[in-house]
């Protein structure tokens, strides 16, 4: 059953979501090219290397090209721009075969978006979003806390530290989870222990939408492990090509880095 989520719109209270995109990222990226630049003018017009300034060029001229490309991708993910990460995040709902009674499990809130989206689609569920928060993007629990309570879901939506190689809770504890590109950037993690230890806190009749960048390399054949999760019995278990449907086709998700976008859905 496809959720109809396209009406809910988030971020119009002056919420804070973040980008898909992180600051240090552009501030990497410009520093490198402030230094190139300045090694170029250096080689000129202080040690009188043509040759060398020419190479320093060319490598300010690559880094400038990267900027702009970073600048356009964060553009397009954010909920002021281009709307993507709010595009995604509807597709995720939208293939959870979720009556809205009970609990649901984000692995991976970030900013706490995904899960107030589905606090607001389903009143009368209470939905917690576990993360690690690391630096690099700026989240915390304060962050989807206040963005919880911006949008009237504060009393329906909890908010914690985790960790998806070894969740906090007792095995089936959910009746709904879903998380969305999370597993990729777990270093040095097995992609299928994770979605493993995802569906040990669903319940038995629980649903689930676990989307990521499933590159081969990362993942392996996935079609074996859907075909794996039915020979344990669980059902309606497919595999949905989000680079396409979310982004509208492979080249758009590969240029904004999320060309092997697939998300894993069924039931337990």
């Amino acid at each position: 059953m496809k959720q109809n989520v396209a009406k809910i719109r988030l971020g119009t209270h002056g919420e804070d979501y973040g980008s898909w995109m992180s600051n240090p990222v552009f501030y990497m990226v410009g520093g490198l090219l402030a230094l190139s630049v300045v090694l170029a003018a250096l080689s000129v017009w202080a040690f009188h290397l043509l040759w060398l300034g020419i190479v320093f060029g060319i490598v300010a001229v690559a880094l400038l090209a990267l900027l702009c490309w970073c600048g356009w991708i964060r553009k397009q993910y954010a909920f002021g721009g281009g709307g993507m990460m709010e595009r995604v995040h509807q597709v995720v709902l939208s293939h959870l075969d979720f009556d809205g009674k009970g609990t649901l499990l984000e692995v991976g809130c970030g900013s706490g978006a995904l899960s107030i989206r589905a606090a607001l689609t389903w009143p009368a569920a209470q939905v917690t979003g576990i993360d690690y928060w690391g630096v690099a993007y700026g989240y915390g629990q304060a962050m989807c806390e206040k963005n919880a309570a911006s949008e009237g879901v504060a009393a329906q939506c909890r908010f914690q530290h985790g960790d998806a190689n070894k969740l906090d809770f007792l095995d089936e504890s959910f009746d709904a989870v879903v998380s969305n590109y999370v597993y990729h950037n777990v270093m040095g993690s097995d992609k299928r222990a994770l979605l493993r230890e995802t569906l040990r806190v669903l319940k038995k009749g629980g649903v689930f939408a676990l989307n990521d960048d499933m590159k081969p390399r990362m993942y392996g054949d996935m079609e074996s492990f859907a075909q794996e999760l039915r020979d344990m019995g669980y059902q309606d278990v497919r595999l949905i090509d989000t680079a396409q449907e979310a982004f509208g086709s492979k080249r758009r998700a590969a240029l904004m880095m999320l060309g092997e976008s697939r998300m894993l859905v069924g039931r337990k």
